[in-house]
């Protein structure tokens, strides 16, 4: 898939979150865009590799690593759904990404300004930029459905 505008990249990134809806995880999707191309993907499989790592960004920038041939992304651009955890950011911030992009603000987890900002810490030796608020009605909506869905299913269970 060719990604031409930052709207492109997260649509690609909800089309991976609804994967993760489908598979019955916390529906968050990640691309990794290099040069107009996705060259990483990732939705969260937590629960299915039974695996605390398996975020959709930490899958993403795996993928993204062994199409590129290097753990540095520096002239890439990553788009997720929610605003990253603080181990997501940390994996960004290691890996060089040269820009994150993310749909809703997580004001509960989220290490890119809402909780904390690890983004701009002035004793790591990279700095990420960061846009959010893009399409983040959609990017909150999927993880609204899902939790409402969960706490419905959850009221039934003895």
């Amino acid at each position: 898939m060719i990604v031409l505008t930052h709207e492109d990249g997260m649509r690609a990134a909800l089309a991976e979150a609804s994967k993760a809806l489908d598979e019955g995880e916390v529906p968050i999707g990640a691309v990794v865009v290099r040069d107009a191309r996705i060259v990483g993907r990732g939705h969260n499989q937590t629960e299915r590799l039974q695996d605390a790592t398996a975020h959709a960004e930490i899958l993403a920038i795996g993928a993204a690593s062994t199409t590129v041939g290097s753990w540095r992304l520096s002239d890439c651009t990553i788009y997720v759904t929610l605003e990253p955890c603080v181990m997501c950011t940390g994996a960004l911030v290691l890996s060089r990404m040269g820009l994150l992009v993310y749909g809703a603000v997580d004001p509960k987890a989220g290490a890119c300004g809402s909780r904390i900002d690890i983004t701009a810490e002035p004793w790591l030796n990279h700095r990420l930029p960061t846009q959010s608020g893009l399409l983040a009605e959609e990017c909150g909506g999927i993880l609204t459905a899902f939790f409402e869905m969960k706490r419905a299913g959850a009221k039934g269970v003895d």
